[in-house]
């Protein structure tokens, strides 16, 4: 198992980056997510996932150990493969992936490239005891799904009567809440994301 590759990026691309360690370039396929951590930088060091199959040995790449950590959780699922897995971390961040399966918000999940309403339920039955027994989320923040959930389902239906789009309502909220650590009241939220827009 190759646990991470560490040296000079010769190419990046959204969904790829050539890593040069000594001569050898290695080929890694990476989600969105680590591309916008890696974009602005000449070396790095990804934390690795080496998938064996018949006709091919492929690398999948990532900016830190709870990225691959929430990667191989996905992939240990029936029916979600590591193109799957990478499509789910290039839309979802691992904290909204996290939410969506705790609050068993099958929506959320299905809204990915290629998860139908089965797979998304697969991921929340396997994956929602073993986040709330961990109650951490990606950015250390503790988990508070219904308070969490009934303030922002507040502040989008505020923004949609405002006037903002539900897309760019919820992305707006969400970045906000990504932000904030500390608890955040319903008019705090709602202020931050005006300014945002």
């Amino acid at each position: 198992m190759i646990t991470y590759i560490n040296g000079k990026l010769v190419h990046k691309d959204p969904t790829h980056v050539i890593i040069d360690v000594q001569g050898i370039g290695y080929h890694i396929h990476i989600s969105l997510t680590t591309y916008s951590h890696v974009k602005e930088v000449e070396s790095c060091k990804l934390y690795t996932y080496l998938h064996i199959k018949e006709d091919a040995h492929t690398l999948y790449g990532f900016h830190n150990e709870a990225e691959r950590k929430v990667f191989m959780s996905l992939i240990s699922i029936s029916g979600v493969g590591p193109s799957t897995g990478l499509m789910v971390q290039s839309s979802l961040s691992a904290v909204e992936l996290k939410q969506a399966i705790v609050n068993e918000d099958v929506k959320t999940i299905q809204g990915v490239k290629g998860i139908g309403a089965k797979t998304a339920q697969r991921i929340i039955l396997e994956l929602k005891d073993k986040i709330k027994k961990e109650g951490i989320m990606e950015d250390g923040s503790t988990l508070s799904p219904k308070q969490h959930n009934s303030i922002k389902d507040e502040a989008l239906i505020a923004l949609t009567t405002l006037g903002i789009s539900k897309a760019i309502a919820e992305k707006t909220v969400d970045s906000v809440l990504k932000r904030t650590k500390e608890e955040i009241t319903l008019e705090e939220l709602i202020k931050l994301a005006l300014k945002q827009n």
